[in-house]
């Protein structure tokens, strides 16, 4: 095992407390959402983007953000009500399954469990939220030559062409169950398609200024 392995595998304890502790809050905080709002929720490129803010300061819709960073299909599956059917959301917007592109431990394909769950996701929002109006998020493109992507294992299958590749999953998928599949990443890709390295911390996770541009080709949805 390498040096990074295993700081990462040191710090894997700290991080799955972090993820239960925002769980334990969102399940309070739903308490007292209003049903029938705006919902975006998946994992970390979903909690980093600040869509309330944006959406507050242009006087849009409320909107609600049930983002949890290193979420997993697996995890969201898992805790489902929370991160969805209980805030009875009557538009959707699903950003979730990037941290599921990986060497998977049990030796099963990344891209077979990603579908797997990506529809398991999917059937049960149909079957639950059936008016729901669904917009199912394109995953945004890596910059692997960020410094510290280079220092990141988890990003050693995280490329474009498997992003891209889960990508057409996901569309395919959103004509399937009548959802709307969303690509906005015109305005954060360099030309050879990268995620802009000025506009990423670590060649995955992006600035608000990158936000924001995500954000205005995603308002005529909202």
């Amino acid at each position: 095992m390498s040096e990074q392995d295993q700081i990462m595998k040191t710090l894997m304890p700290y991080f799955q407390t972090e993820k239960d502790n925002k769980l334990r809050s969102f399940r309070q905080r739903n308490r007292y959402v209003k049903p029938g709002q705006i919902l975006f929720t998946g994992s970390s490129l979903m909690e980093q983007f600040p869509i309330c803010e944006f959406c507050a300061t242009e006087g849009l819709p409320l909107v609600y953000n049930r983002g949890i960073g290193g979420y997993t299909t697996d995890e969201f599956l898992e805790a489902i009500d929370v991160m969805l059917l209980d805030l009875k959301p009557s538009k959707v917007f699903i950003n979730i399954g990037t941290n599921d592109i990986r060497a998977m431990e049990n030796g099963e394909d990344w891209f077979v469990h990603l579908s797997k769950n990506y529809r398991r996701i999917l059937e049960i929002a149909r079957r639950e939220l059936p008016d729901a109006i669904i917009y199912m998020m394109a995953y945004y493109p890596v910059n692997r030559n960020h410094p510290r992507a280079r220092q990141n294992p988890a990003i050693a299958t995280r490329t474009n062409e498997n992003v891209n590749r889960a990508n057409r999953m996901v569309e395919a998928l959103a004509a399937e169950f009548g959802c709307r599949y969303i690509d906005v990443n015109d305005g954060i890709k360099d030309a050879e398609g990268n995620l802009l390295l000025d506009h990423t911390v670590d060649g995955v996770h992006m600035d608000p200024e990158a936000y924001r541009a995500v954000f205005e080709r995603l308002r005529p949805y909202i």
